[in-house]
């Protein structure tokens, strides 16, 4: 249901004029979305509940798991998609409202820029949240995890808690750095694929 809902959405938008760039909107919009949305959940759904620490407490395990987690995965992730499907977005409509062809974007060069610069607009939002996700997630989950827990007032300042599904955490963070890395690879080839249309259209005139 969710693929024909961005299936209908992406044909009632005009069209990214380069290959590449259609590429990366089915790429972009349905895989990435599924496995976010899916396997994101499923990984990491219950993990405050399953959360353990010595002493196993409510408070205690609640207490370092938000210490552990600050921003939870799914939130940032989801925010990223968001955020980077803004530029484009934002142009495909206007150029829906104007009745602007695909053609029209390769033939008229503000048309041109404008497009160019929502393109490095999202590999800029890329970048920036691939140094986030380093410096939130790293690119491995420890099973274990000590917790300063000094401001609780329990005897144990340094508790150590278990973390579930370490591996499979693990696995899917380097999924998610593959995705950024391969959304940010396709921005850059759309980038020369349609200066190439440009230049290509110009030679014929």
């Amino acid at each position: 249901m969710s693929l024909n809902y961005i299936k209908n959405f992406y044909e009632g938008c005009v069209k990214p004029p380069t290959v590449i760039g259609q590429f990366h909107t089915l790429f972009f919009g349905s895989i990435r979305m599924f496995f976010l949305g899916v396997l994101g959940f499923a990984v990491y759904g219950n993990e405050a509940l399953h959360f353990s620490c010595d002493p196993d407490r409510g408070e205690v395990n609640r207490f370092c798991s938000n210490q552990f987690r600050p921003v939870t995965p799914q939130v940032f992730w989801a925010l990223q998609l968001v955020i980077v499907l803004v530029p484009g977005a934002t142009f495909h409509f206007y150029a829906a409202f104007k009745n602007i062809s695909q053609e029209c974007i390769l033939q008229k060069p503000i048309y041109t820029v404008v497009y160019i610069v929502s393109v490095l607009v999202r590999i800029s939002v890329e970048v920036i949240s691939f140094w986030l996700q380093i410096h939130l997630f790293g690119f491995q989950v420890t099973p274990l995890y000590l917790c300063d827990a000094g401001s609780l007032g329990g005897k144990f300042t340094i508790i150590k808690c278990m973390v579930p599904d370490h591996f499979e955490k693990t696995i899917f963070l380097i999924a998610m750095y593959t995705f950024t890395v391969i959304t940010m690879v396709l921005c850059v080839a759309e980038v020369f694929e349609i200066i190439f249309k440009r230049l290509c259209f110009l030679i014929k005139q």
